[in-house]
């Protein structure tokens, strides 16, 4: 799961180029074997819930991020080499905010496990 679009797509994401993400994790998706297909699923979702979030789309964004955080929450807190409990915490900052009316919080990282 190391390889070049995969990079890509991390790096595309941390760049907030939510769709561009995840049209390239999405290569990544449909080559990658399971368990690492789930995982790759979580993060295009994420990546399409903030792009939803960046046309207005408040109930889409909330639905991807809930389906999100299901698939993501079974693999553990370092997965892929990204630091899945940090971005778990943030999609769910980014839920609460969203289910509360609240103004967003700051935009998800995905941050490599050290």
């Amino acid at each position: 799961m190391q390889s070049k679009n995969y990079r890509e797509g991390i790096a595309l994401f941390n760049q907030h180029s939510f769709f561009e993400a995840h049209e390239v994790l999405e290569d990544v998706w449909r080559a990658a074997p399971e368990p690492e297909r789930k995982f790759l699923q979580g993060l295009i979702q994420v990546a399409v819930a903030l792009h939803h979030h960046s046309r207005g789309n408040l109930v889409g964004c909330r639905s991807l991020l809930d389906r999100a955080r299901r698939n993501l929450a079974t693999y553990p807190a370092e997965y892929g080499g990204v630091d899945l409990g940090a971005l778990l915490e943030s999609v769910d900052r980014w839920r609460e905010a969203l289910h509360q009316g609240s103004p967003a919080p700051p935009l998800p990282q995905l941050r490599m496990a050290q």
